[in-house]
């Protein structure tokens, strides 16, 4: 089998999820796959680090009845090309995403980010790039490592992403079903085999799986937790109860920083929750936006 280095829309692009509201913008230097869609309140979307677009293939368009989306695949991800290794940093995601919203002239009303998008957007606020009514974590990855990890994690990390064969390696292991099987049940997880299928899509192309090991080498959440109590944009944390990738007590290490962050837990679901009960997580997200004042009163 030849293994090509990255996704091909007209190929693994042809029956994405949602495929009719995606299109290609330019900006920052890289080329954008952005999904619009919906009417109301803007809600940008960020997914989290290894996957893209398809993690809300359900979840979209239950919020797009109440919201214009914007969701797009962060940098290196899915089939929006990839920065230098240097700009996979959290400084350097912010940046990107920041120059994708000043390209497509939007002003966020309320931002959700799951995982790792959750801190890219939390760090966009504190830059003041943007100033939405509510930030929405979703299972959000705000704390630094503790203990051993913070010295074993990042420097492995940093090794794996220099090395083009290591991602090669990851993406032709990918061939094997139960390999990503696996790794979608450490999450906490339990996905359908549709869900699981684009994982396997994507995690094959090594373009991919060096940008996840290059955002996990690069990620330094230290001025996150430093800055997590000059945030002046409502925090609400909705953690899944069963999430095995960020630990839901993280979420309590951030109230002890930002004691006005809302904390809603989301019982027997894991790390990838809007996957596994998009209905349910969607229910909370207009939840917070009703609250918010963001919907008209009927």
């Amino acid at each position: 089998m030849t293994l090509h280095e990255t996704p091909n829309w007209e190929q693994d692009g042809r029956d994405w999820p949602n495929r009719e509201f995606s299109h290609f913008v330019s900006a920052g230097g890289l080329r954008w796959h952005v999904q619009q869609m919906g009417e109301g309140p803007l809600l940008l979307l960020l997914h989290g680090t290894g996957a893209a677009t398809h993690s809300w293939r359900d979840f979209a368009p239950m919020l797009a009845e109440r919201f214009r989306l914007i969701a797009p695949d962060l940098p290196g991800h899915g089939f929006t090309t990839t920065p230098s290794y240097e700009r996979m940093s959290l400084p350097g995601m912010a940046a990107a995403i920041g120059d994708l919203i000043e390209t497509l002239g939007v002003t966020p009303d309320l931002v959700l980010g799951h995982s790792a998008g959750a801190a890219i957007l939390l760090q966009l606020c504190l830059e003041g790039r943007i100033a939405p009514r509510g930030l929405i974590s979703l299972n959000g990855a705000f704390m630094p490592w503790r203990g051993l990890p913070a010295h074993v994690f990042s420097p492995a990390a940093k090794l794996l992403a220099g090395n083009s064969l290591v991602s090669r390696v990851f993406a032709w292991r990918a061939g094997n079903r139960r390999e990503i099987e696996r790794l979608v049940a450490s999450t906490g997880s339990t996905l359908t085999p549709g869900g699981i299928d684009f994982y396997q899509r994507l995690i094959r192309y090594p373009s991919h799986i060096r940008a996840t090991l290059s955002m996990m080498a690069n990620w330094d959440l230290t001025r996150i937790e430093q800055g997590l109590a000059h945030l002046q944009t409502p925090l609400y944390l909705v953690v899944g109860e069963g999430d095995l990738t960020v630990s839901p007590r993280e979420a309590c290490r951030v109230r002890d920083r930002l004691p006005s962050a809302e904390l809603m837990t989301l019982p027997g679901l894991g790390h990838l929750a809007h996957e596994e009960q998009p209905a349910e997580v969607a229910a909370v997200v207009r939840q917070i936006a009703k609250r918010l004042g963001l919907f008209e009163q009927s």
